[in-house]
């Protein structure tokens, strides 16, 4: 059976290179590419692909909320994130969202056919590495660290401007919403993260792949 596979990065010369190693496998068929977060959205709900190849620091719409909604639209459709970012927080997070694989770009020339194979056949994929991490912040949990409490899809999207410089006015604006509700959040935002300034926010979101350092 024919596999149709999205590519989602906001670099074209990222989509080009992992097209070149996906055409080469016999059935596979890439159907279509984005650059941004609702592209990527709207591009699945077309296109209705078998398995979408997600990176996360996306414009505009960051790829773990991109996950929930191309998975809330077509829960069929499988998600393998490829992403230079490995933050045990990350993970957990985009594998709760529902993606199946999370793949580091360091090793995507090696092992990027071998999750694509694991996702078709529907078994989920991660890499040695990504797995370590998972094991690492399980143990830490294990061990007493303080772990920050889960943040909703708002108080990410809020916490992805923030971090890019954006104004509480400019981000109330551009979510629809009060200024006084982006205060809320940004203080819940602290408050979860154990964080105390703009800066230490903005340190979480590089570490967690929200944006590009």
């Amino acid at each position: 059976m024919t596999l149709r596979i999205l590519i989602v990065d906001d670099y074209e010369v990222v989509r080009r290179g992992i097209r070149t190693l996906l055409e080469g496998e016999p059935g596979w068929v890439v159907c279509g590419e984005a650059g941004t977060g609702p592209d990527a959205v709207e591009a699945t709900a077309r296109l209705k692909p078998d398995l979408v190849i997600l990176d996360l620091s996306l414009p505009e719409l960051h790829g773990l909320e991109v996950t929930r909604r191309i998975l809330q639209r077509r829960p069929e459709t499988e998600v393998l994130v490829l992403t230079m970012h490995a933050s045990e927080e990350l993970i957990r997070q985009v594998l709760r969202a529902g993606a199946h694989g999370y793949l580091l770009k360091s090793d995507a020339g090696d092992q990027l056919v071998a999750a694509v194979r694991s996702l078709q056949r529907h078994e989920p994929f991660l890499t040695t590495r990504v797995t370590e991490v998972v094991l690492e912040g399980f143990l830490k949990g294990v061990a007493g660290d303080v772990v920050g409490e889960a943040l909703t899809p708002r108080e990410r999207e809020v916490l992805q401007l923030v971090a890019e410089g954006r104004s509480s006015k400019r981000i109330a604006a551009a979510l629809g919403v009060t200024v006084k509700t982006i205060e809320s959040h940004r203080a819940s935002l602290m408050r979860k993260l154990h964080l105390r300034t703009v800066a230490d926010l903005v340190r979480y979101a590089v570490r967690n792949g929200l944006v590009e350092a």
